[in-house]
């Protein structure tokens, strides 16, 4: 009767140590990847926040202004409504290309190191 042999068994890559990990946030290259995103991020957030705002602000205070037709029944509460979206849209967008042209090659040099040296 013949024994099977079990298939070889795959083992897992060591993981980095939290002492890899420390050294790695607080290398000038981590440093460069976060000043990356959060000059990007922080301020299309607030941009976009005090857009938001304004519209809710227009629509509570200003309902003249708003109700102002456009043409045909298209007020300016409703351009501006759908403008919100087409900013979030084109906002999230954006974002895609700049994490695939700046972010992405950073992260994933990080990552490789880190996984190399693991």
């Amino acid at each position: 009767m013949a024994t099977e042999t079990p298939p070889p068994s795959k083992t897992p890559a060591a993981l980095p140590s939290a002492e890899e990990f420390t050294a790695v946030r607080e290398s000038a290259e981590f440093a460069e990847l976060r000043r990356s995103h959060r000059s990007f991020a922080f301020p299309l957030t607030v941009a976009f926040i005090a857009w938001y705002l304004l519209y809710v602000l227009l629509s509570n205070y200003a309902g003249g202004f708003m109700g102002t037709k456009l043409f045909g029944n298209v007020n300016v509460a409703l351009a501006l409504g759908l403008a919100q979206f087409l900013t979030t849209f084109l906002i999230a967008w954006w974002y895609a290309r700049h994490a695939a042209a700046q972010l992405d090659p950073k992260a994933e040099a990080i990552k490789s190191r880190m996984e190399g040296g693991a």
